[in-house]
């Protein structure tokens, strides 16, 4: 069940939030660092986060499903951001160079129909990154932040639901060592936190980040067509009752 936008608003409003987001951006620009001349769109609740690209990328949109609601965003610029169908996007075919989920996969319904959606509307060349809660991680066992809410994935499994629609996974990442504390000195040793679990490759991060690319000639089951089969059937000789003797 997707959370409704008011509250993720007010998470990324915290401190708490605010560190979030920091430590999420600095991982999203390791993997991302130049977007000068790209399409990009958000989907889910991206707007924490497209702040990165959108002064340097050709164009920026975010797209937010209708169950989750939407906000205004920029709040004192045009409005790039729109209410949207997660499963039929108001986007032509190939259209968008980078696709950043974020609040998006463990909130669907329907995660597969989702990302073959995001297929579509994403270019050949074209690279998506998926921000998602991880399965082992400390920050899914509260509720007090988004990440808590809907459903986590253990890496295999995210690896298993990308090649099922068609995406192959080629970068991954992960963020929110630091546990989700609200106390003063949690947040000021976050970056220490970030460091140490990255560089011990600790199996407990909130989050992983996983770059895929399209599958541009993805399998398609090819049918049969079933022919009734028809017996030919060979005319034989039957043996004649006639009797001689008579």
């Amino acid at each position: 069940m997707a959370i409704d936008v008011i509250d993720l608003r007010d998470f990324y409003s915290q401190r708490l939030g605010v560190v979030a987001r920091r430590l999420i951006s600095r991982a999203i620009h390791a993997h991302w660092p130049n977007m000068k001349g790209q399409c990009v769109a958000g989907l889910g609740y991206p707007t924490p986060y497209l702040g990165l690209f959108r002064e340097e990328c050709e164009r920026c949109i975010a797209l937010m499903p209708a169950a989750q609601g939407v906000l205004k965003w920029p709040t004192a610029r045009p409005a790039l951001a729109t209410l949207v169908d997660e499963f039929s996007l108001p986007l032509r075919d190939a259209v968008a160079d980078r696709i950043l989920l974020v609040h998006a996969l463990e909130m669907s319904d329907d995660p597969e129909s989702l990302l073959r959606e995001v297929w579509r509307v994403l270019s050949p060349s074209g690279r998506m990154m998926v921000i998602v809660p991880n399965r082992r991680g400390i920050w899914t066992r509260t509720d007090v932040t988004p990440f808590g809410h809907g459903q986590p994935y253990s890496r295999s499994q995210i690896t298993q639901l990308l090649r099922q629609t068609w995406f192959t996974p080629s970068a991954w990442g992960e963020a929110l060592f630091v546990p989700p504390i609200n106390g003063g000195w949690f947040l000021r040793s976050a970056a220490v936190w970030e460091r140490i679990g990255a560089a011990l490759s600790l199996p407990f991060a909130g989050v992983h980040l996983v770059e895929a690319t399209k599958q541009v000639y993805r399998p398609i089951a090819a049918k049969r067509e079933h022919s009734r089969l028809i017996p030919v059937l060979q005319p034989t000789l039957a043996p004649s009752s006639y009797n001689a003797e008579e």
